[in-house]
Formats: structure tokens, sequence, C-alpha cells
């Protein structure tokens, strides 16, 4: 099959046994892209908002990586596992016996900045090497503590020896040992039942599409349902450049332009082509080429 170039932001609901990686290549293949990459990796265990930068939005996919994520967990109290999620061995079980205030307040207690250390049954990779190759190997690998950051963490029901929280977290967050934590707080123990990410920066979980509508879909059908590379830029002002400029920046030059008057990063715009990259305020109010789209060459 013949690979198309083809540019934009599929949002998918992942299913529960797929990799992330798995999932991209499914994508791809409905697609017929010749590039493409997700935007952050859901276990096999979790299900729900997966990103998938298809074709020239991958040279901006680094926004959502960086960007906070929503999640709906369901943590088992009383046990323990190998692996801190369902998937692992049953290491310990202990009696449970809590209310719901006590659990509230476990959950307050760990909202704001937290260390985190990876756990070994993670995609992190130590030379090259995912870290669960290492976890099936029996062997144990020194990991370096993380500082990540708990915007909220809800308590939405409690059923049994089950509760279901919702979290609102910084990237990099490994909610499995957010459920572990909160056993050893509440002090019998636990491990993440169930994960489904809603949210990746302004993205939405009801915007996304399940492989099983999109395999019922024609390639016409499937090509309407992506977004375009702008809806990953949002978050930056907009300049449009006039067609000297334009012209010069395109080539990787450095340009002066009036009402460049913003900070930071900005998507750049020209009047023919619309979207042509970002850029970056230096200093002295120039704007430096930061990433192009090849099309704007």
């Amino acid at each position: 099959m013949r690979k198309r170039q083809i540019n934009g932001v599929l949002l998918l609901d992942k299913p529960a046994g797929l990799t992330s990686n798995a999932a991209l290549q499914k994508v791809k293949s409905f697609f017929q892209s010749a590039k493409g990459g997700h935007t952050g990796t859901l276990d096999p265990l979790a299900t729900g908002l997966l990103p998938v930068c298809l074709g020239e939005a991958t040279k901006f996919s680094q926004s959502l990586l960086d960007s906070g994520k929503c999640y709906e967990a369901v943590v088992r109290l009383g046990e323990t596992t190998s692996t801190g999620d369902a998937e692992g061995e049953i290491l310990q079980q202990r009696p449970v016996d809590v209310s719901a205030a006590r659990v509230e307040a476990a959950l307050n207690s760990l909202v704001g900045n937290l260390s985190q250390i990876p756990p070994m049954y993670s995609a992190l990779k130590h030379r090259g090497k995912p870290l669960y190759a290492y976890a099936r190997e029996g062997k144990l690998v020194e990991r370096a503590p993380r500082t990540v950051r708990i915007e909220t963490l809800r308590l939405d029901r409690m059923m049994g020896q089950d509760i279901m929280v919702t979290i609102h977290c910084s990237k990099g967050t490994y909610i499995r040992v957010l459920a572990e934590d909160l056993g050893q707080i509440i002090g019998c123990g636990a491990h993440l039942k169930m994960l489904r990410r809603t949210r990746v920066g302004p993205f939405r979980l009801d915007e996304a599409y399940t492989l099983q509508r999109l395999e019922a879909m024609n390639l016409e059908q499937r090509d309407a349902s992506l977004l375009p590379i702008e809806s990953l830029l949002l978050a930056h002002p907009k300049i449009l450049l006039d067609d000297e400029n334009c012209r010069s920046f395109v080539r990787g030059n450095t340009v002066k332009q009036t009402a460049s008057t913003f900070g930071g990063i900005v998507r750049i715009y020209s009047l023919k082509q619309g979207l042509i990259g970002l850029g970056e305020i230096t200093p002295e109010g120039e704007i430096k080429p930061k990433r192009l789209l090849a099309t704007s060459a």
C-alpha cells in the first residue's frame, strides 16, 4: 500500500490491552500515513485520549507532551501488586475499613508538588531499553526521582475496596505511583485498578475517535476527522508576516517586523500560505525561526 504525506492531528480513544505504539501503527495504517507519532504513552491497561500526530504535525507534538493531563482512575485499596497496577501479581492483602473523610484527607495530602520515582514497569528508557524489559528479566535499575505536580485530586465515589478519583496533573505523573502512595498514607496498601485519560492540554476525550469507528470509515471520512496542525499551537500568539519578511523567514533568517511585541514563542503566518511554522521573539524584538513546515520552504 502506497504511503501518503498527510498532515494533522487525530484524537484517538485508545482501548485497553493495546500499547500506545500498537495503537499508533493502526492509525497510520488507517490513514496510509508515511509518518506519525503519539503524544504521551498510555500503558496497555489504560484507555482514553491519545492524540496522534501525522506528517508535519509531528514537528509540533512537544506542546502536548509538555501539557497537563486529566484522568479518571479506580484505585483498589487493601491490595499491593508487583507492578503497582492490576496487571501485576498480588503481593499483600490487608483489611480495609476507612471512611470517605479519611480517604479525602489522604488525597488532599497528595495535592501539590510531589517527588516520584518512575516504576520499573514503565516505558521510560535506560540505556535505550525500556524499564519494563529489565523488570521482566528480574533486574532492578536505579531511577532518579522526578518532581511532578498534582493540581487536583478528587474523590468521586467509594465502592467497597475500590475508590474512583479524578486527577488533574502535570506531564510525567505516574498514576500507579500515586495510587501506591495513597495506599501507604491510608495504611492499607493500594494499586491502580483502572485508568482512563480524559484530557491532554486543550483536547478532550469526548472529541476522540475509537479504532472501531475509524475502521468503519472510508479514507475521505478519516481525513475529515483530522484536526489541523495549528490546533496544537493555539496557546501561542499569532503574527502575520508580510511577503518580503516571509520569504526571508522560511529561508531560516531572523526578521524584523513591527507589531512583534509578544515575548517567547509565536505562530507565524503568511498571507498566501497560512501557517508556516513557529518563531521566537528575541530580546531585540526580532523574530527568529524555530520550527517550519516543510510546505513553507
